[in-house]
């Protein structure tokens, strides 16, 4: 892949303290420096080490989101030029074999595999990964275990995790993690507690010089994405903004919920009882957010009962999830289901190709650039 690189041009918008980053960047093999006119000049130059990292055109991630990041949506994403992600969540090592498999038919381009870490089959997925030889594998939803990242790198895949603090991804990255992603607050699913712009300024000016860094949570334009590669980011990830595609399976009725939702309507989640390891999840509010509640309540009582651990516990509450992703996403049923979503999902206003979606990111981003 050759990307035409207008040098001086990039050199004289380069925000203070990227001269030195612009400069590597384009001494890298595949740039060239002839002057040329590629429409995403200075996004491309500044994503470079996260392009080299996927194997893709663009940086751009698409965040795993349970039944809505399947075969159709993960490949037309790759096919953009951007990378799609497998959300593996509850599925069994068989079904996710089927899915790695599907999704090959639909593209020959890089794909990744994103893997919950409490996942009591964690192991035998990964061997599905070995398996397929996917490139990359992300662990979300807590540390992971023991002999994990070992496993991945074994084959030859590449890992990203997630880590909250500071301190913990510089030790993830310590014990092998090849990539880091940082995700705020605003972000729909599982988040933490401190929003987007905080945490890049935190770990950007420390790990982004030596690290593969994505930023994630509220991104729904590209000039956000390039404030965030001007502060040092290798690339950027995207869930929200892909989740009603054309090519995303999700049921009409749920991608409505999004056209007319605003960013106020995308709450966190409230944790019932603190013995419980919940950790929150923003979705549009509905029914279903009660509903979880009292679902807490429920698997609080069984813990008191002795009726189940605490391990057991934590698997009920991802299978709640997951259930009620598919009743919403699947069936439709936007009153009792789940609709996770990020606070940008009031800049989510149509359905719109993916590869549509991609280009206007890459353009908003290469204008904020250029001004």
């Amino acid at each position: 892949m050759i990307v035409t690189v207008d040098l001086n041009a990039a050199r004289a918008t380069a925000p203070f303290g990227l001269g030195d980053r612009l400069r590597h960047a384009y001494r890298r093999s595949d740039v060239t420096t002839t002057g040329g006119n590629h429409v995403y000049d200075k996004t491309s130059a500044l994503m470079q080490r996260g392009r080299e990292f996927l194997g893709t055109d663009h940086a751009i991630l698409c965040g795993a989101m349970s039944w809505v990041s399947e075969r159709n949506l993960v490949s037309a994403i790759s096919n953009a030029g951007a990378f799609g992600v497998i959300a593996c969540g509850a599925m069994t090592p068989e079904l996710l074999d089927a899915e790695i498999a599907a999704t090959r038919a639909l593209t020959s381009k890089p794909f990744g595999v994103n893997l919950i870490t409490m996942h009591p089959m964690l192991f035998d997925l990964i061997a599905v990964c070995a398996k397929h030889q996917v490139g990359h594998v992300v662990l979300a939803g807590g540390i992971p275990p023991k002999g994990s990242v070992e496993a991945i790198k074994a084959f030859g895949g590449k890992v990203l995790v997630f880590a909250p603090t500071l301190a913990l991804a510089k030790k993830l990255l310590r014990s092998g993690a090849d990539a880091l992603v940082i995700e705020g607050s605003e972000a729909g699913g599982h988040i933490g507690p401190v929003a987007t712009s905080v945490l890049a300024q935190e770990f950007l000016p420390a790990l982004a010089e030596e690290h593969v860094v994505f930023v994630a949570g509220g991104i729904g334009r590209g000039e956000m994405i390039a404030a965030y590669l001007e502060m040092g980011a290798s690339g950027v990830q995207l869930g929200t903004r892909f989740a009603c595609a054309t090519e995303s399976i999700a049921h009409p009725a749920f991608k409505q919920a999004f056209f007319r939702a605003n960013a106020r309507d995308a709450i966190a989640s409230v944790q019932v009882d603190p013995r419980l390891p919940v950790i929150p999840v923003r979705a549009l509010k509905n029914k279903g957010t009660e509903e979880f509640t009292a679902k807490q309540r429920e698997v609080a009582q069984l813990l008191d009962d002795g009726k189940i651990a605490m391990g057991e516990a934590q698997l009920q509450i991802e299978h709640y999830w997951a259930g009620a992703l598919r009743r919403a996403v699947i069936d439709g049923d936007v009153e009792n289901g789940s609709l996770m979503a990020g606070q940008s999902v009031g800049m989510v206003t149509s359905e719109q190709p993916v590869a549509e979606i991609v280009a206007e990111l890459m353009g908003q981003s290469e204008a904020a650039l250029a001004g």
